[in-house]
């Protein structure tokens, strides 16, 4: 994330670091960094014995109330460790899978635990791949000495993905991991396994009450020399619970007579946040309690921030001076620091009731020091706590990072921040962002009205520098809007004026953020496929494909392939095309990307390969999968693609009249396809001519382009089997391949001009011709032209040398004795063979002895709807969708 703003801003920031998180902010070093220990800590001695069982034990729970002297004790532990200690702060934010993994892998490279080669964390922060996790466990494992993880402040995680997935890790790192939770909650994890095998370290709140003897130690380490029943009624008091302990020793050191005082503190929740109130802000000056009022809105500040918010210079000294007397503000390093969370919490409630009203101003202050230091996620949550979502918004395009909207790495959270925006909010940058979102998620009436509005009031400012960022970020949009309404020129002078505003702006500003140009061009890549500008839309793909691999352009790339991949198809390559659409599916779950709409467009694409190789099973499959992805019905390309490949799938079925409607989608666009519109037409008029109505098949014909070579030796068939071979002669001698063009044009009209041979009495001429395409559709697996060519292909397969070419992979058996012909073989089996994870695999061998979902659940340790969370995934990767088929399919495979 790039840095701007004064000198003395960027001085307040952490060092800079090569790595960003998924969000593509720098990671926060302060989250690694062992907590510092005051000088007021008591090292309790029968803890730290405890805790060394930790490095017996694979995982530690060290659980607590808060304030309960968790995180000091776990660090003073670490810090006295010979072996790598990898230290993690759990925030709120993590509740993304993607963010959680992210900053555990970096966690972990800080310490010195992973070799720099090693592979880097998951791209996206809503979810990570299996595959991915698996080679960090396999990692871990194969180290010669454990390395220790501790995750502080677990408490926060809440996801149970993330909880299945730390099980995961922890199961299959064997030895090589020692995982200690430091939390308040109990954690999402199956601990009566762990205690029942002895694998479980506890230290939990009545281990972690401080006893008289060490409430004494700590009184006087505080300068409190108490008798020890004073020491031991407060004990009782405060339930020995540390912070209200070290609180108490705070507040009696300002006393007179520090054993009264003691003796009649209450210490219900309601009467702490009174002591801590009245006692521990009292004494200290106005300048400090006012600097500890204001930022109690922050989660962490550093001393220039902290100025910022009380418009004064004195916040360095002061807050030094408040660590060092222990006031429960805990420095995190590199000048950075944070209230202790309750204390944070009751102050602010105190704020409220002081100072009515500043709150949202102080949200404000900060989010203006945030945005000109480059914190732009913390920017953009205080502005919106603020309620200026201008200010919000502004700093979004101002750092072109609006693009994040749609790249799946933050764009859940900032649809759910901008979600309050109200009516106020009127600045160009609020109206790009409206749209932006609308656009997102496809609604293009209040998506296209959105961007209009801020068109018009861009267009209505003068040429300014500082409106570059939102001009070039308005062409994002309009690009986006022209692909989603198929009209390629609005995205060509989209992707032309961008070309121009980005020579307005800082090199190191458009560097920052990738996924602009590779959105932008992506959207100009397929709005150029969809006019059937093949070579200029490979051109502009092929680039966004192969830009650098990050997690900022995961998206843009796997859509691209995804488009390239269809390409290929159209072209008639469909061995190309699967290999593209395969990789395509596989980058995006690399990346931990849970539904992308590339991958999406990729799955399609395999199913119209599935369709042509007469893998009917499979493809149903594949469409079912794209059919419960994020409604695309508002993208022309992928809408087109399924259209196609539906319709051709229940053609093969014989549902004619429903092949019919799937192969016109309601579907309007600026510009029609040619190639979508030349697809429609042969599904169309095979339908009518199945129906026995050739007129009308022959007339639908004349929608098919010359230009489109596949869906023209497909009008051929039709038109021979209409009875008009002539017309068949002239159709094929239309078609423009230029060179380009795959086996299937060549195999269909191998078999055009076949069946014209044999139907003129020339056997020898078919046979040949039948040969060549058998020759070519092998390598390609291309079944269907044979399947579906009617009765007059049957004698030709089965003489030679067409049957020796056709046995093994379009013809089973051999002909029997009366010359009935010979079989077509069932589905062949995927490709590629799935690569099944370890838990998978042991659900499904138990799947293979006929065991229920409780059963395994309950084999595994594990719960019913993780089971069938994995019966999913199998089920998936196999392409089936019942019990006995995923069995009979892995047995195939030999994976069972």
């Amino acid at each position: 994330m790039r840095s701007v703003g004064t000198a003395k801003g960027r001085a307040a920031r952490a060092p800079a670091d090569a790595g960003t998180d998924p969000l593509g902010d720098p990671y926060l070093r302060t989250r690694f960094t062992l907590p510092s220990r005051p000088a007021t800590f008591l090292r309790r001695q029968r803890l730290v014995l405890h805790l060394h069982q930790a490095l017996r034990t694979p995982l530690t729970l060290v659980n607590g109330s808060a304030g309960a002297g968790k995180t000091l004790l776990t660090a003073d532990w670490a810090a006295t460790l010979r072996l790598p200690v990898a230290w993690l702060t759990v925030e709120a934010g993590d509740h993304r899978p993607g963010v959680f993994w992210a900053y555990v892998f970096e966690s972990l490279r800080v310490c010195g635990a992973r070799a720099g080669g090693a592979a880097g964390g998951p791209a996206d922060s809503s979810g990570v791949g299996r595959g991915l996790l698996a080679s960090l466990a396999a990692e871990l494992n194969a180290r010669d000495r454990p390395v220790v993880l501790v995750l502080d402040e677990y408490d926060r995680m809440t996801v149970p993905e993330v909880a299945e997935q730390l099980e995961f890790v922890l199961h299959h790192s064997g030895q090589g991991l020692r995982l200690v939770l430091v939390t308040r909650t109990e954690p999402l994890l199956p601990l009566h396994r762990y205690r029942a095998a002895g694998e479980l370290t506890e230290i939990r709140g009545a281990e972690l009450s401080f006893t008289p003897e060490e409430a004494d130690a700590l009184l006087r380490l505080h300068g409190l020399h108490l008798p020890a029943h004073a020491a031991s009624a407060l004990v009782d008091r405060t339930r020995g619970w540390a912070a209200g302990l070290r609180l108490s020793a705070l507040a009696a050191g300002e006393s007179t007579d520090p054993e009264q005082y003691l003796k009649e503190f209450e210490a219900d929740h309601s009467t702490v946040a009174d002591f801590l109130l009245a006692e521990v802000l009292k004494g200290r000056t106005e300048e400090m309690q006012d600097l500890l009022l204001r930022v109690s809105v922050l989660d962490r500040f550093c001393p220039d921030l902290a100025d910022a918010l009380t418009l004064r210079t004195d916040a360095e000294p002061l807050l030094a001076g408040l660590h060092r007397e222990n006031a429960f503000i805990e420095r995190l390093g590199h000048s950075w620091y944070r209230l202790h969370p309750l204390f944070r919490e009751i102050l602010r409630a105190h704020l409220r009731e002081r100072m009515p009203g500043a709150e949202a101003e102080l949200h404000l202050r900060a989010a203006r020091w945030l945005r000109r230091c480059g914190f732009l996620s913390d920017s953009l949550a205080h502005g919106a706590a603020g309620g200026d979502f201008d200010l919000a918004a502004g700093a979004l395009v101002d750092d072109l990072a609006i693009g994040q909207l749609f790249t799946g790495l933050r764009s859940d959270a900032l649809v759910q921040l901008f979600a309050g925006m109200g009516p106020e909010a009127g600045s160009p940058a609020s109206d790009l962002v409206r749209a932006a979102v609308a656009l997102a998620r496809r609604d293009l009436d209040h998506g296209l009205g959105r961007l209009r509005r801020a068109q018009e009031r861009l267009s209505a400012t003068d040429a300014s520098p500082g409106l570059a960022a939102a001009r070039l970020s308005c062409t994002l949009l309009e690009a986006l809007a022209a692909r989603l309404t198929g009209c390629p020129p609005k995205a060509e002078q989209a992707a032309a004026t961008a070309e121009e505003l980005r020579r307005d702006l800082p090199e190191q500003l458009l560097e920052a953020h990738p996924e602009l140009t590779g959105l932008l061009l992506t959207h100009v890549g397929s709005a150029r496929l969809w006019e059937g500008r093949f070579d200029d839309a490979r051109a502009v793909l092929t680039r966004v494909a192969g830009a650098p691999g990050g997690s900022a352009t995961v998206l843009p790339r796997v859509e691209s392939m995804g488009h390239l991949a269809l390409l290929d198809y159209v072209n008639g390559w469909l061995g190309r095309a699967e290999r593209r659409a395969l990789a395509a599916v596989s980058e995006a779950e690399r990346a931990g990307l849970p539904r992308p709409p590339g991958a999406g467009l990729g799955r399609l694409v395999l199913a119209a390969v599935a369709v042509d190789r007469q893998e009917l099973d499979r493809a149903r499959v594949l469409l079912d999968e794209t059919a419960r992805l994020p409604a695309r019905e508002h993208d022309p390309v992928p809408t087109a693609v399924r259209a196609l490949a539906v319709s051709r799938l229940l053609l093969d079925d014989g549902e004619t009249h429903a092949a019919a409607e799937a192969a016109e989608p309601a579907l309007s666009t600026a510009v029609a396809s040619p190639w979508a519109e030349s697809h429609s037409a042969v599904v169309r008029s095979a339908a009518c001519l199945a129906d026995g109505r050739p007129d009308e098949a022959v007339r639908l014909l004349r929608g098919v382009r010359g230009d489109q070579p596949v869906c023209a030796v497909e009008a051929a068939a039709i038109q021979v089997a209409a009875g008009r071979p002539r017309a068949a002669a002239e159709v094929l001698g239309a078609v423009r391949a230029e060179g380009r063009t795959g086996p299937a044009v060549s195999v269909g009209a191998a078999l055009v001009r076949a069946r014209v041979a044999q139907e003129s009495g020339d056997t020898v001429t078919a046979r040949r011709l039948v040969a060549r395409a058998l020759l070519d559709a092998r390598r390609e697996r291309l079944r269907r032209p044979f399947l579906q060519a009617g009765d007059w292909i049957r004698p030709l397969l089965d003489t030679s040398p067409p049957r020796e070419l056709a046995e093994g992979w379009l013809l089973s058996g051999r002909p029997g004795e009366h010359g009935e012909p010979a079989r077509p073989l069932p589905n062949p089996a995927l490709l590629v063979p799935a690569e099944l994870s370890g838990r998978e695999r042991d659900v499904l061998r138990r799947l293979a002895r006929m065991m229920s979902t409780e059963e395994i659940a309950g084999d595994l340790y594990v719960s019913v709807n993780t089971v069938k969370t994995h019966l999913k995934s199998v089920y998936r990767k196999l392409a089936v969708n019942r019990r006995s088929d995923a069995v009979r399919r892995a047995r195939d495979l030999g994976l069972l």
